[in-house]
């Protein structure tokens, strides 16, 4: 029976990078944040700001988080490193205005294999998007607006 290589393994402190910013986000930088030499995947999300929403076309949006977001965002990743074999883990999320294209998420993770990669990152945006407080308030082109709860 082969010995387990201790990279296929989680690594000890996995969660690399985790912020709220009013800056432009780097993809390059999350992506640069989860590399690890035993990491045989990375899977790495991009959220974008699309121009249409429920059939209305979206102008720009805003958002806003709750002061509590960040720790919101550290318990998500706590949880995900522990569930998964994760050796890296980095997550960033936009506030304030931004306009169609712009990057509102970016999120990746890296573990020994693919598979691996892709369920901890899919579980990582999902629960960000369901638990941490920011919230997006879109301006439709027909002048209308909305606020949508939990993004």
């Amino acid at each position: 029976m082969p010995l387990e290589h201790p990279g296929s393994r989680a690594a000890d402190d996995p969660i690399k990078l985790l912020a709220i910013r009013e800056t432009p986000l780097c993809v390059d930088e999350v992506f640069r944040a989860v590399g690890d030499a035993a990491a045989g995947g990375i899977a790495l999300f991009v959220g974008t700001v699309r121009n249409h929403d429920g059939g209305s076309d979206v102008d720009a949006l805003g958002y806003s988080c709750h002061p509590s977001a960040e720790a919101a965002m550290r318990r998500i990743a706590e949880r995900i490193t522990a569930d998964h074999p994760v050796r890296a883990l980095a997550a960033i999320h936009r506030v304030g205005d931004l306009i169609v294209g712009d990057l509102a998420v970016v999120v990746a993770v890296s573990c020994a294999h693919r598979g691996e990669a892709f369920t901890a990152c899919r579980q990582l945006i999902d629960d960000l998007k369901h638990e941490v407080p920011i919230w997006k308030h879109q301006r439709f082109s027909d002048g209308t607006q909305e606020w949508v709860g939990s993004c």
